[in-house]
């Protein structure tokens, strides 16, 4: 879909999905239109003539009729009601899930630069709104519309005069509608602005709870989100000034409107040009004028609300991808697992450089380590690999091959990454390790736990593979997550294999049995390994230590001792301070 078009015509594209629902919608609420119209009429005949003949015969008959009529008009607005809201659900439901889609395709610099609450307001609260905008808006157009033309049409043919005093009030009414909505559409997008800022913060503070208690930082946290709710209360407060205002005067102008008739219609009563019978019709056409007027009026900050969080929508859905598959990139088949990294610099948006013309070549099946103090470059670096973020200059290739010429997909496919900080999806065990192939049967997934060796421990659990972990894996320990994250990739079986620190926030006696678990995890793979610990990188074949944007030292360990350069100090100071034997 093209989403660069006018935010009408994407709109009516999404509608357009549920055309059954839709034409029925509308059918229903012009037959609502139409048995509204006919009563004034059916009024003015029983009023002039009917009664007056004493036709009591027809007269009663017709009120039958209008009574079947108002029985059928009820039913209507049950199918409008449930049809129309089913309409606006699955509309809602058709945006949410692009949303999401479009989501999942965007880069890792959107997620940098967006907070994670503030991109669940887009998803949830925004979107509803626009359910009832999907409902209510072609069915209030349609039967407002209808009602308001049908009802000048018989008020110009009953009396010209009393029409046109309504002609003219009715463009004064329409342009104080639009000189007020571009007001409040500004003032409800900065209410949905302020809404996502107080779901960020509660989603901040929610997911850092523990962090807050451990600091008795309670009373910090809810002075954070009073800040943010008092801005929010003023944001609304704004609004509702703008809604005031456009409410009591739509107020006034359909108010005056019946009073302009009756003087009007007075004065043609006493001119003997208008009888009694005329006036009171007119007075019901008048009423069944104001009634679709009204409507719109209570449907204005509807509308608003919805194009509102339909404008939200749109600013995501327009958001290209910083990174993106080539028209003719290929399918990264199975691959030895050679990796490249060809006069590599890179920077972000702030245009600091973090690497610059980095050389690392990285034999199928090796074991490479990256080492360096903190803020070096080394999970930036590895992070390129995967195509997280696209390289500035140089190239990476994988068994020869431009990672930019190959869809992502197929890349990250071959590479398994293993990171210091695990995220656990709420669910079980089972569900958490399937992750890393979504097809697999239970025996691969026990034999991944077992490869990982967290097999037994899983086992002595009450429920087993089907315990529940709890958000983010908060009801398992460090080492737990860790070694059912290593089962996921084992079950992944990539070609590629980057350790981020992946035994650093561990204690040594469980770091030893996860790295006996990494050993067997690292065997036939190409291992690029970060590591602050200069204790698990020992056994590399190649160590490239990376300070200052460069890499300043390439060799192994025993190369590296006898150069007695920076990685010789770094093994020294690490020794001082673990009081241990690492060289």
């Amino acid at each position: 879909m093209d989403y660069s078009q006018h935010p009408l015509k994407t709109f009516i594209t999404y509608i357009s999905r549920q055309k059954k629902l839709f034409w029925i919608d509308m059918i229903c609420a012009t037959l609502v239109a139409v048995i509204d119209l006919v009563f004034p009429y059916v009024s003015r005949l029983s009023m002039s003539r009917l009664l007056p003949e004493k036709l009591f015969a027809t007269f009663f008959a017709v009120m039958g009729i209008m009574i079947l009529a108002y029985v059928i008009k009820a039913g209507l607005y049950y199918v409008i009601t449930v049809l129309g809201h089913k309409m606006g659900v699955l509309t809602e439901a058709d945006m949410r899930r692009d949303l999401f889609t479009h989501m999942q395709e965007l880069s890792c610099g959107f997620y940098d630069k967006n907070r994670t609450g503030v991109l669940l307001s887009r998803v949830t609260s925004d979107l509803f709104e626009v359910t009832e905008l999907a409902h209510h808006g072609p069915e209030n157009v349609i039967i407002c519309s209808l009602t308001i033309l049908g009802a000048l049409i018989v008020m110009f043919t009953m009396r010209w005069e009393l029409a046109l005093v309504l002609s003219v009030v009715l463009p004064l009414s329409l342009w104080f509608t639009i000189s007020q909505r571009r007001r409040m559409k500004t003032a409800n997008i900065e209410v949905k602005r302020k809404t996502a800022q107080i779901t960020a913060a509660i989603e901040s503070s929610i997911s850092g709870v523990r962090t807050s208690k451990a600091f008795a930082n309670e009373d910090l946290e809810a002075g954070k989100f009073d800040e943010a709710n008092a801005v929010f209360k003023g944001a609304k407060v704004e609004y509702y000034r703008s809604m005031g205002l456009y409410m009591s005067g739509m107020e006034f102008t359909t108010g005056v409107m019946q009073v302009l008739v009756i003087t009007v219609g007075g004065l043609l009563i006493m001119a003997g040009r208008m009888d009694y019978v005329d006036l009171v019709t007119f007075t019901l056409y008048v009423s069944t004028f104001v009634s679709p007027l009204r409507k719109l009026v209570m449907f204005a900050e509807q509308y608003m609300q919805g194009s509102a969080g339909f404008s939200r929508f749109l600013e995501i859905m327009r958001t290209e991808p910083e990174i993106r598959d080539k028209p003719d990139a290929i399918e990264l088949g199975s691959i030895q697992g050679r990796v490249d990294l060809n006069d590599v610099s890179f920077h972000y948006d702030n245009g600091v450089p973090v690497l610059s013309h980095i050389d690392l070549h990285i034999p199928a099946g090796g074991c490479y380590a990256v080492v360096g103090p903190s803020g070096g470059g080394k999970t930036t670096m590895c992070q390129l690999i995967p195509r997280f973020y696209d390289v500035c200059g140089g190239s990476i290739t994988v068994d020869g091959t431009d990672i930019r010429d190959v869809t992502q997909k197929s890349l990250r496919r071959n590479i398994g990454i293993l990171q210091q900080d695990v995220f656990m999806f709420a669910g079980t065990i089972r569900e958490n390790i399937r992750y890393g192939k979504p097809d697999a049967t239970d025996e691969e997934i026990v034999e991944a736990a077992k490869l990982a060796e967290i097999h037994e421990e899983i086992m002595a659990l009450p429920e087993g593979y089907d315990s529940y972990i709890g958000e983010r894996g908060v009801m398992l320990s460090g080492g737990q997550k860790q070694r059912i994250s290593i089962a996921r990739v084992f079950l992944k079986n990539p070609k590629v294999l980057i350790l981020d620190e992946a035994t650093s926030a561990l204690d040594t006696v469980t770091e030893q049995r996860i790295q006996a678990a990494l050993d067997k995890l690292s065997v036939g793979r190409t291992s690029i390994i970060i590591a602050h610990r200069l204790s698990t990188v020992r056994h590399a074949d190649c160590i490239a230590v990376v300070e200052g944007e460069h890499i300043i030292e390439l060799g192994s360990h025993r190369e590296l001792m006898e150069k007695n350069g920076a990685y010789a100090a770094l093994c020294r100071a690490q020794q001082l301070s673990d009081g241990g034997e690492i060289c």
